[in-house]
């Protein structure tokens, strides 16, 4: 695994394709800043509601200059029936090379931490939640991380997950792209 990025450095390429097969290239991302999202695995709960708010709140993030791209460490079979109709490009990667290569690990915090268990309780309660895989791809211990990445292809901030419900907010994330 790649170590850690840090604001000012220079992002890894990223040209790979989304669930549908459609190109996906960050640095040449028009509008001029990604908000690049290291999710889990598909059917986690955790995810699933933390994307809602990203979901709601989609046509203000792209009225702010801000394309959405979110990774899972699983297929894009396995993703599409979850995340299908998202307004933004979901990338599977069940290898993990973009993990490595971004410097995205997994701990078993992901799941022990008590900063996970609300929003792992409250996904699992959620009405529409998705189906959990017995043994997901990529296994369960994976961390969250954000990033916000400048078409130029520099890393304006970064902020890597101690637990599985540690990421960024939008409103978390509006404040570091407007800054």
């Amino acid at each position: 695994m790649a170590g850690k990025l840090k604001k000012g450095d220079k992002s890894p390429s990223l040209q790979t394709r989304n669930i549908h097969g459609s190109e996906v290239n960050i640095q040449s991302s028009i509008p001029p800043v990604v908000h690049l999202q290291f999710r889990r695995f598909a059917g986690c709960p955790i995810c699933n509601l933390h994307l809602q708010e990203f979901l709601k709140r989609s046509d203000e993030i792209t009225d702010a200059g801000v394309r959405e791209i979110v990774i899972f460490h699983s297929t894009d079979e396995e993703l599409l029936p979850y995340q299908g109709n998202f307004p933004f490009d979901v990338i599977g990667d069940p290898k993990k090379r973009l993990y490595r290569d971004f410097g995205v690990g997994t701990s078993l915090s992901a799941i022990l931490n008590p900063g996970a268990w609300p929003a792992m309780v409250n996904g699992n309660l959620a009405k529409d939640k998705p189906k959990l895989p017995l043994i997901p791809v990529g296994g369960p211990l994976g961390l969250p991380a954000d990033f916000l990445i400048t078409n130029a292809g520099v890393i304006r901030a970064v902020h890597y997950g101690k637990h599985a419900d540690d990421q960024w907010s939008v409103d978390e994330m509006f404040a570091l792209a407007r800054s």
